[in-house]
């Protein structure tokens, strides 16, 4: 298998392109400032993932934002610390100021060259343009959370992102999904025979930050440490080619 054998590449956005930990952390530092007993980075994520994806299996038709409001007030109250709802939606809002990977924008800029596009991500419309301003690209599709009304790893987002393909010629053998977390998108991709590359940001940390323990390890296809790496593992195929 090559990465020139595709046609579409789809992205997860939150921790494969958008460094969704770093913001994460850095918009919960008012709540996390007020813990009696300090927790790391890693036990942190752990708790906010645990949240994040009840929440999201229970109201899959909230906006993302509204979930990560109510996931900052299981946190604080798991916590034992006050908080005011204000600060609840205050933290649901800060999706726009959660910082690209510094390789995102321009590999993207690379592989828009060779390749459609596409997004499919658990997040709500005006919380993803935010986000895409720091991205730098013009994406051939968007297929959210808030279109779907569920979340990943549901197969019913995959279900909803291949129809649309399939509506524009697009064969479910021409699309390479492209994602770091294995809990939201790999395994259902090995579900439905879908080819992966496994974006793995958390290489050379113990845990999976951010997202839920898989379970199993599923099986990918490809495998970069950041996108700088994927652009150019597909340069070297191209010029291998050439």
């Amino acid at each position: 298998m090559r990465l020139s054998d595709f046609r579409v590449l789809t992205f997860d956005c939150y921790g494969t392109l958008i460094d969704w930990e770093t913001g994460i952390l850095d918009a919960l530092r008012p709540l996390v400032a007020r813990l009696r007993q300090p927790l790391n980075s890693d036990q942190i994520l752990a708790a906010h993932a645990r949240h994040e994806a009840a929440q999201q299996a229970f109201t899959p038709t909230r906006l993302y934002r509204d979930i990560l409001a109510i996931v900052y007030k299981r946190l604080a109250e798991e916590w034992g610390i006050p908080a005011a709802w204000e600060e609840c939606l205050a933290y649901g809002n800060s999706i726009g100021d959660w910082p690209a990977f510094p390789d995102s924008a321009e590999a993207l800029a690379y592989l828009k060259r060779f390749y459609k596009l596409a997004i499919l991500s658990n997040v709500d419309n005006a919380s993803f343009a935010l986000s895409n301003r720091r991205l730098g690209v013009v994406f051939d599709a968007i297929y959210s959370a808030e279109d779907i009304g569920s979340y990943k790893p549901s197969q019913r987002n995959f279900d909803y992102m291949l129809d649309k393909l399939e509506a524009r010629g697009v064969a479910r053998t021409e699309i390479l999904h492209t994602a770091e977390s294995l809990f939201h998108d790999h395994a259902t991709a090995n579900a439905l025979g879908l080819a992966s590359c496994w974006i793995h940001r958390r290489h050379g940390r113990d845990g999976f930050g951010a997202t839920m323990d898989p379970g199993a390890v599923p099986h990918v296809d490809f495998r970069f440490t950041g996108m700088a790496e994927f652009a150019r593992a597909h340069a070297a195929e191209a010029g291998s080619s050439g």
